[in-house]
């Protein structure tokens, strides 16, 4: 059996420690190890009921309401991070068992399954099928759309979850990561325009996808509660981190095993594989805005977008918004 399958650490093996209330379990985390409170050479967890002052990436806020699960934990790490490590992570919370139970329940029904959104999300884009009516509708006698018109049509990401990676340093030498997740289990933050800073995206719970489900499988199943979601995500990252570890390990050697294997598992998990594509990027503050269709990443872990021209550009950041 595979060491990624077989590794299931106790939350009391992981020096796992529980709050009531946070002001962010990732800085909590981060402070706590570059004061010497915590043993940098160790693995630990902690999980908080709410934060006062959860962070996202970019130092967006995370509104974190009672009933959802704060995670941080911290890894030794002793290579540098690189951005495959996100979807590294992605990959293994979308294999979790509630995960998984969920996506069975959502595909038997034709509804669209929950994915990793390049670069640290995990979520789904709602059928497209209710859009392209309405655009039917408002072009009269079947006339193209003025193109300006049809870009601004964006579908809103469902966001289940977000992963927040950070270095920690002691002396100015890396020693490790916190890897932050906030999952959506009761409670999915109603974002208005400010709170979504912008990203097109509605913030989504695992409660609001069981609702989805028809009467009678809702009926037979429940969610697990936030001490076995603490254990599953747990697993999960420290999975993650061994899978992480072997790439680094294999690629000076030029042998592509394990970077063959999550690239294929990923692209099978990938919200975006197929969705056209409007990307901006900032330089310098100029915005440089491309469309095309989001063809999978490559192996440093880039978003890889079709242009409309054929050629396949390579995203390291940007805001992605599906336009249909």
């Amino acid at each position: 059996m595979s060491p990624l399958t077989n590794f299931s650490p106790a939350l009391s093996e992981l020096n796992h420690r529980h709050v009531a209330s946070s002001t962010s379990t990732n800085s909590e985390l981060i402070a706590a190890l570059q004061d010497g409170t915590l043993d940098a050479a160790t693995v630990h967890v902690l999980t908080a009921e709410t934060q006062s002052a959860g962070r996202g990436q970019h130092g967006r806020s995370w509104q974190s309401p009672r009933g959802n699960v704060y995670l941080s934990l911290y890894h030794p790490v002793h290579m540098p991070v690189s951005g495959l490590l996100s979807l590294i992570i992605g990959l293994e919370l979308a294999k979790m068992p509630v995960i998984q139970t969920v996506n069975e329940q959502l595909q038997a029904q034709g509804l669209t399954p929950i994915g990793v959104k390049w670069a640290n999300d995990l979520g789904f884009y709602q059928s497209q099928a209710s859009h392209h009516s309405e655009l039917a509708h408002s072009a009269p006698d079947g006339s193209a759309l003025d193109s300006a018109i049809s870009l601004q049509r964006t579908l809103p990401f469902q966001k289940l979850a977000g992963i927040l990676i950070e270095p920690v340093t002691k002396s100015g030498k890396l020693v490790g990561v916190v890897l932050g997740i906030g999952l959506n289990v009761k409670a999915a933050p109603t974002l208005t325009a400010q709170t979504s800073e912008g990203m097109s995206y509605q913030a989504i719970s695992l409660q609001d996808i069981h609702e989805l489900l028809h009467p009678e499988v809702a009926a037979a199943t429940s969610l697990p509660d936030l001490q076995t979601l603490y254990q599953q995500m747990s697993k999960a990252l420290m999975a993650a981190m061994i899978r992480f570890e072997h790439l680094a390990i294999e690629k000076p050697t030029g042998h592509t095993y394990y970077l063959d294997g999550f690239l294929q598992q990923f692209a099978a998990m990938d919200a975006l594989a197929g969705l056209r594509l409007r990307v901006t990027q900032d330089y310098n503050n100029e915005k440089k805005v491309m469309t095309g269709v989001a063809c999978g990443v490559d192996t440093h872990g880039c978003l890889q977008l079709q242009q409309d021209n054929g050629k396949i550009s390579t995203l390291f950041t940007g805001r992605i918004d599906v336009i249909y």
